[in-house]
């Protein structure tokens, strides 16, 4: 079955070593589901996050294609090595420190709800990856696909990356039951980027979150990095509501605004 675990390295991110916790996958639509999903949606090898006791390893494991399983306990190391054979590689290793390859390849994995997003954050750094499959808590999965309002984590890497919400799933998808609901979460790695420049695209988002204001409009303003009456037109061609708020605007507003910056 699967977990969700803390890692031993845990200690190096806020919050400090925390007791380890399991949430296990005991819902077999959902494991077919994301088998689904995966096979009809992603290609290339496959690189499992912490595939615990292999409730995702097996299904995984059956769509011919080169399966990597990510476990940082060494006992469950040793029974999938055990249980899978030649079907799956299970390697022992911490995710927020494994290296993942150059070359392309599809992530999926169930992921521990206090360490989401520092995995994320750590996924977003990667380069090889192509398509992303994750079991992420609730309102994680929600900001991250824009849903109710971006986060500026989501809106620091839209141009680069687009996000999407599946569904829900409930907490008794689980075993034990965990306190909160999950969500099944896609992140795709787009074939052309609406950016180019990410350090200076990322620094001025974060200027925008961060700035005073009432309202998107002033806000970016209060930056000092566009000039008003290109603002305005901005503005007025993107139809951007009076009241809206930096977590309002799409992948596209954020990348035009940039266009902006950059004249």
């Amino acid at each position: 079955m699967q977990r969700h675990k803390t890692s031993p390295y845990v200690s190096e991110f806020p919050g400090g070593r925390q007791e380890l916790g399991q949430n296990f996958l005991a819902d077999p639509a959902l494991i077919a589901e994301i088998q689904r999903l995966v096979r009809e949606q992603t290609q290339g090898p496959i690189i499992e996050l912490g595939a615990g006791d292999g409730a995702l390893t097996g299904p995984l494991s059956r769509l011919n294609r080169p399966v990597t399983a990510l476990e940082i306990d060494p006992r469950r190391v040793r029974r999938l090595q055990e249980r899978f054979g030649g079907r799956a590689d299970v390697v022992r290793a911490d995710v927020l420190r494994y290296r993942f390859p150059a070359a392309e390849h599809t992530i999926v994995g169930n992921i521990p709800f206090h360490l989401t997003t520092a995995i994320i954050r750590k996924l977003l750094s990667e380069r090889g990856w192509s398509s992303a499959v994750l079991i992420v808590q609730w309102e994680v999965a929600r900001r991250r696909a824009g849903v109710g309002g971006a986060s500026m984590l989501t809106a620091s890497w839209w141009p680069w990356y687009d996000f999407g919400l599946v569904r829900r799933i409930p907490a008794s998808a689980f075993r034990p039951v965990p306190s909160v609901d999950a969500g099944l979460l896609t992140m795709w790695r787009r074939p052309v980027p609406l950016v180019e420049e990410r350090s200076g695209y990322q620094t001025f988002v974060k200027q925008v979150f961060q700035a005073p204001g009432r309202g998107v409009e002033e806000m970016i303003a209060r930056t000092g990095r566009v000039r008003r009456a290109e603002l305005r037109e901005w503005v007025r061609w993107s139809r951007i509501p009076v009241r809206a708020l930096p977590k309002d605007l799409a992948a596209e507003d954020w990348a035009r605004l940039w266009e902006l910056v950059r004249d």
